[in-house]
């Protein structure tokens, strides 16, 4: 593990394994070692690289607040730093759907393919009103509420619930207690959590304009996994409907909540390695 410098701010990033670059990112709040059962299913193939945006893990504090393309340039920036210049197959989870989605768009010549791993879905987003005034009442309410010590009392706590409501039949987190505690305890965490939640929507219909303006790579693939969600049908018939729009693969994962890298390695790793060149073309199968 090490850090690198992006844009003034201190990324946390580890770089595992050979062969073809591949990037983890996290959903919103989680962290580098949320990949942890994924990575020794890739290493043997592919250059594994895991990096912490600002504000999460253990990366410096969020200078800015986030946008698609910024995110999208994050990584290549990244992968400059750490001298990685070939393309890179870029793994998104939840809200980091819409980064790598942006980054093929933005980056076609660096995309070796892209999956999307339960992602954020918004048909409809718009971007809100006064952004520059929703950032100020966001870092207003983390440093307040940082400084009542929220972050210190709950933070680890809200980390565990948080990830046993997103697993099937509500399993243990996995992460040891003083990761948790050194990352989730802490304002930085906290604040830079928040102002990702803030400018969710902003995201989202950024990745929606994206998609009028910059095409996919052609012939780049592109997969969907989805996680059943139990009796739930209309998410996964939301995840169906993106992979038919990006001309991807649509995978449902079962015995999978949201995070998928916990409950379901495999499948996450066999969607990564089963990728080849001119895959692009919707097909719907189980794991």
């Amino acid at each position: 593990m090490s850090f690198v410098r992006v844009g003034g701010v201190a990324h946390h990033v580890a770089v595992e394994g050979s062969g073809p670059v591949c990037v983890l990112s996290t959903g919103l709040a989680m962290s580098w070692f949320d990949w942890d059962p994924v990575v020794p299913l890739l290493a043997p193939h592919r250059t594994v690289v895991r990096f912490d945006r600002p504000g999460h893990g253990l990366s410096g504090p969020a200078s800015v607040p986030p946008s698609a393309a910024g995110e999208a340039h994050r990584i290549a920036a990244l992968l400059d730093a750490l001298g990685l210049s070939g393309p890179a197959t870029v793994v998104g989870h939840s809200i980091a759907g819409f980064h790598a989605e942006a980054f093929a768009r933005l980056h076609p010549d660096r995309t070796a393919g892209a999956v999307l791993v339960d992602t954020s879905i918004e048909e409809r987003a718009r971007v809100p009103a006064a952004p520059a005034v929703r950032t100020a009442l966001a870092r207003g309410t983390g440093r307040a509420l940082s400084a009542a010590g929220l972050p210190a009392a709950l933070g680890p706590l809200t980390r565990r619930a948080v990830v046993r409501l997103s697993r099937p039949g509500l399993a243990a987190d996995p992460a040891p207690a003083a990761l948790v505690r050194r990352c989730y305890a802490t304002s930085r965490v906290f604040q830079g959590a928040l102002l990702e939640n803030t400018h969710y929507r902003a995201v989202a219909a950024e990745v929606l304009a994206l998609r009028d303006r910059h095409p996919l790579p052609p012939g780049v693939p592109v997969t969907v996994l989805a996680a059943p969600w139990g009796a739930s049908t209309r998410w996964a018939t939301r995840q169906r409907a993106l992979a038919d729009l990006l001309g991807a693969r649509f995978t449902s994962v079962p015995g999978s909540g949201h995070l998928m890298m916990l409950d379901r390695p495999d499948a996450l790793a066999a969607a990564v390695l089963d990728q080849r060149p001119g895959a692009r073309a919707p097909h719907a199968k189980g794991a």
